[in-house]
């Protein structure tokens, strides 16, 4: 659809040249011969772009643009004068009142389409960056007061990453320039001792956060996030929570008390793993999984002996070994990756 262009000249033969120029470069032209009838002219047609001379009887350009700007219709459309007038304080005058632009006759084709360009492109980078502000503003007030507000913006507004397998999402040292709400599948943070063993340090199921840093210094991430299955997540820039945070006091209490709850979790596995027996931790392990993945239809899930051990905190062949008792006892059933509880109660009851 072709911009819609108002000429204000007095000038018959300028005006007529003018127009069919604009009318060659596909803008729709309206034309008024003299200031008043350009005013009347811009309230009815509300163009996109208005180019106006100074000089003109009855009301000369300055008097136009006062009179349009204060008209809270008229007051944002572009204003371009073309005028004859070149003495600095002119120029001054015209872009005081508000003018965004002054070009002086004679002009260049090139010049005349490039400002006119350039005030169009400004105009819709606004209108597009005040849309966003307005969605965001909206957004806010009308979901972003809890988590699950916080969820539903970044499912929303999120930028989505896919990853297969065993594929790192991030690696210990990296930026941490995101948050993270897993949409399907599971991730896992872990850490690697001086002996390369690896330590889980969380699981986290579709609708889950994770990724959390430091939101006043740029620390890095201090673990690895690794996909245990074929998995999307969603992110969004930490500075970008960071505002959300600083609007929603009521946001950031239900945030400490998630990130309080799992950093109790975290100790409740640090405990196990350094006083519980290796039963217990075994026990205790698998029933976390069975609390976190989702299970197939005959109550399976599938998991690597390998995470096993590394949330138990105890090498694969000690798990494994446990894990063969545990199947003799009858509280278990093991196929493959494949892990079903047959007595839950027995298993919680291990010391």
């Amino acid at each position: 659809m072709s911009k819609k262009v108002l000429l204000i000249e007095d000038d018959t033969v300028l005006r007529e040249n003018t127009a069919e120029l604009l009318e060659l470069s596909n803008y729709e032209v309206i034309t008024a011969s003299n200031g008043k009838k350009g005013v009347t002219m811009a309230k009815k047609h509300l163009p996109d772009v208005i180019i106006c001379d100074i000089m003109m009887p009855e009301l000369d350009g300055y008097g136009v643009l006062e009179s349009l700007f204060d008209n809270d219709i008229t007051k944002s459309i572009p204003f371009i004068f073309l005028s004859a007038k070149t003495e600095r304080k002119d120029i001054r005058q015209g872009m005081e009142l508000g003018a965004d632009d002054y070009l002086t006759k004679p002009y260049e084709e090139s010049e005349l389409i490039g400002a006119i360009e350039s005030r169009l492109a400004k105009v819709e980078i606004l209108r597009e960056s005040s849309k966003k502000d307005r969605a965001d503003m909206q957004l806010f007030e009308d979901g972003i007061r809890n988590l699950n507000g916080l969820k539903n913006y970044i499912y929303d507004e999120g930028e989505e990453f896919s990853h297969a397998q065993g594929e790192i999402i991030y690696n210990e040292g990296n930026n941490s320039n995101w948050v993270y709400l897993v949409l399907s599948g599971i991730v896992k943070t872990h850490k690697l001792d001086e002996r390369g063993k690896e330590l889980i340090t969380g699981i986290y199921k579709p609708d889950d956060f994770f990724g959390f840093t430091c939101f006043t210094d740029n620390i890095p991430y201090n673990e690895y996030a690794t996909a245990i299955e074929n998995t999307m997540v969603a992110g969004i820039p930490k500075q970008r929570l960071k505002q959300i945070l600083e609007e929603n006091h009521k946001l950031v209490l239900e945030l400490v008390r998630l990130l309080a709850e799992n950093l109790s979790d975290i100790k409740e596995q640090l405990l196990q793993m350094a006083y519980g027996s290796v039963r217990k931790k075994t026990a205790h392990t698998i029933l976390k999984f069975d609390e976190k993945l989702q299970k197939d239809g005959e109550g399976n899930i599938h998991i690597l002996r390998s995470d096993l051990a590394g949330v138990a905190g105890m090498a694969t062949e000690t798990l494994i070994r446990t894990l063969s008792d545990f199947k003799k006892e009858g509280l278990i059933s093991i196929e493959d990756r494949n892990i079903r509880i047959l007595d839950k109660e027995r298993l919680c009851r291990i010391s």
